[in-house]
């Protein structure tokens, strides 16, 4: 026997056993922590914008989550969850826009917008209902929020204090990428999607925050600069409204008065920095009576209506949506020609029925917010629910003035819906 034991320790101790077992240490450590995954590939999501070419990182980023996360759940045998009223519109809206990808030749920026906006939330959503059933996977994603949050804030104050140099990573100074170069626009090259994650972020930490509480203070107090940053009208609209609501739907009397605080002091910020006579004034002056952006927008959805009138149930193909809208916007001098709006770039591309499908989607998760879908949640998760609908107020507003094709912030909320589907599953 003691034989057997020391042939079995010499094997163990030799190179090769000693090398597969370095080899298999990922693996474990992925198995053990999927919820570090799951974190690792959102912040790849957040510095892989659509007008960035990154070696296609998100993509292998969700592939290593999506392999470790099965490999786990065969493991465990736990069951691939399913909420029809989620499910079955996303898996509706997954299959018309692969269909209307496979009309065309292949085109990777074409199936790169596809998993963005349609295949991303479909797999986030199910794969965050298996990870976020606990407590500790949950913490893991209150500090994540915490860090991004603190990133984005820190990112669009020294765009506003005009500390370039500070800015990271470099990509966002950029203006050969993305659009609004002269405004925080972050790692999304896009002012209205950076302002939209700061919003969704703050509403977050101030919700799950437990142990960090000072922290997320600092950051509240930084957060109405940061929109301000930002120079678009949409984000400071739902900033301010939104941080109202909150206050009043927690019901907590002290957060009821520390977002009414937050939303004066923005306000607040923005007449004392417009009254003064330096560049940052003027540019904030000119911003708000611009209204040049205003007529462009008004001009594209014209065109979008009309083109959604002549195809109003089979949509556009891919190739032909885009060089059919420059051709009805010949007069405008735009470097690239969207739609600009969520709800119309759907009817462009898949008529009716897509739009259907969008809005039973976020009916059903709209649903999410109901109180007491389980008497003994944790507090962070029945305070989520209850600032859930002001989330997703916040995200469909915003989506009247931005196609959203920026995975991070799609993911972020299907991320929180599959903590509350998870919840109401097995609460903890």
């Amino acid at each position: 026997m003691s034989s057997r034991a020391t042939n079995w320790d010499s094997v163990a101790s030799s190179p090769g056993w000693l090398a597969f077992g370095l080899l298999l240490r990922p693996l474990q450590l992925g198995l053990a922590f999927p919820s570090a995954l799951y974190l690792a590939a959102l912040t790849v999501f957040l510095f892989r914008p659509p007008d960035l070419d990154f070696y296609r990182a998100d993509r292998i980023a969700l592939g290593v989550l999506v392999f470790f996360v099965a490999l786990r759940s065969l493991a465990l045998r736990e069951r691939i969850p399913f909420v029809a009223g989620l499910s079955l519109p996303l898996l509706g809206l997954v299959i018309l826009a692969v269909l209307r990808a496979l009309r065309e030749p292949f085109d990777a920026q074409t199936w790169s917008l596809v998993a963005s906006k349609f295949v991303v939330p479909f797999v986030l959503l199910h794969v965050a209902m298996l990870l976020f059933r606990g407590a500790s996977a949950r913490r893991h994603f209150e500090l994540f929020v915490i860090l991004a949050l603190a990133y984005l804030v820190f990112t669009a104050v020294a765009f506003l204090a005009d500390a370039r140099t500070l800015i990271f990573p470099r990509f966002i100074l950029d203006e050969s990428l993305g659009i609004h170069a002269d405004r925080a626009r972050g790692p999304f090259l896009q002012a209205v999607a950076n302002g939209l994650s700061l919003n969704i972020l703050g509403i977050l930490a101030i919700v799950l925050a437990q142990k960090h509480r000072k922290v997320v203070l600092l950051l509240w107090l930084m957060l109405p600069l940061a929109v301000l940053a930002t120079m678009t009208r949409a984000v400071w609209i739902s900033f301010a409204v939104s941080t109202i609501a909150l206050g009043f739907r927690l019901g907590v009397p002290r957060l009821r008065r520390a977002c009414l605080g937050v939303a004066l002091a923005g306000l607040v910020m923005g007449l004392a920095i417009g009254l003064t006579d330096d560049s940052l004034a003027n540019t904030l002056r000119d911003r708000t009576a611009e209204r040049g952006p205003v007529e462009a927008r008004m001009a594209v959805y014209d065109a979008a209506w009309g083109m959604f009138q002549e195809r109003p149930l089979t949509g556009w193909t891919a190739g032909g949506m885009y060089s059919e809208l420059a051709r009805r916007m010949q007069g405008y001098q735009l470097r690239s020609f969207y739609v600009h709006n969520t709800y119309l770039s759907l009817l462009i591309e898949f008529g009716i029925p897509g739009l259907v499908l969008y809005g039973i989607l976020f009916f059903n998760l709209f649903r999410l917010g109901r109180t007491g879908a389980a008497a003994d949640e944790s507090p962070p998760i029945s305070a989520l629910r209850k600032a859930w609908p002001i989330l997703l107020s916040v995200y469909l507003f915003n989506a009247f003035f931005v196609d959203m094709a920026y995975q991070f912030v799609i993911g972020l909320m299907f991320t929180v819906a599959g903590m509350l589907c998870s919840s109401e599953e097995a609460p903890s």
